[in-house]
């Protein structure tokens, strides 16, 4: 059957309503942990071949940047050269345990899947993510749950020595101050090598001494340890 004039203005209508709904976003994201700050946080709306990450793959450098030292600079330029539109920071800084950020995105037709990255801190390489999520056409406010991820660069050793650039052991700070010092550390070897879920923090109770730098009685978590909110208008 052939399509009128008059079809094809309502089809064209309904088509803008539905981008309508996904251009205009409101996000929210809560740090639901005990004592795990989040570092800069990237949130990207984008098409479905651009991502932060995938879980079972090697990371990029890029992710590699931001897993071991909160680094979000690398990603913001790939994501904003895949056409993505990038919300950066939304925190002004780190986010603490039981505080929240928000901000607004203004997406493209074609921008239609969000993902999350921020680095756990304190850990060696634990971010907390969301690869690819769908944004609903549907008007309404829209809740994710998100888990701690293991980029699989470097070995856990919950050592707290001021680390940070990729490929350099050990863990940059706590910003809750919580941590011990003198560790021999909890392993030196990852062998999961590939983005994976996070086994969580060992920790110790030794401030002098012992495996871990890291106070298993503040810094252990288990996932999800993020809550996501989107509201699409």
């Amino acid at each position: 059957m052939r399509k009128t004039a008059t079809t094809l203005a309502i089809l064209g209508g309904a088509l803008l309503t539905q981008s309508a709904f996904a251009a205009e976003i409101d996000v929210k994201i809560t740090n639901l942990t005990q004592g795990i700050y989040f570092t800069p946080v990237i949130i990207a709306a984008h098409t479905s071949d651009a991502s932060i990450y995938t879980l079972g793959t090697a990371a990029s450098d890029e992710l590699q940047m931001m897993a071991e030292g909160g680094d979000i600079s690398g990603l913001s330029i790939v994501l904003t050269a895949a056409s993505a539109d990038v919300l950066e920071n939304p925190a002004a800084g780190v986010l603490a345990p039981g505080a929240s950020a928000e901000g607004s995105l203004s997406t493209a037709d074609t921008n239609t899947y969000l993902s999350v990255g921020s680095m756990l801190l304190p850990t060696n390489d634990g971010f907390v993510g969301l690869d690819s999520w769908m944004i609903p056409t549907e008007a309404g406010t829209y809740t994710v749950y998100l888990n701690g991820y293991d980029a699989g660069t470097e070995a856990n050793d919950e050592i707290l020595n001021g680390g940070g650039a990729p490929g350099v052991a050990g863990i940059p700070a706590d910003p809750g101050a919580a941590n011990g010092t003198g560790a021999l550390g909890v392993t030196d070897v990852e062998d999961n090598t590939m983005v994976h879920v996070h086994r969580g923090v060992i920790g110790d109770t030794d401030v002098a001494g012992g495996d871990s730098d890291l106070d298993s009685t503040v810094h252990r978590w288990l996932n999800p340890v993020a809550m996501f909110t989107v509201t699409v208008k």
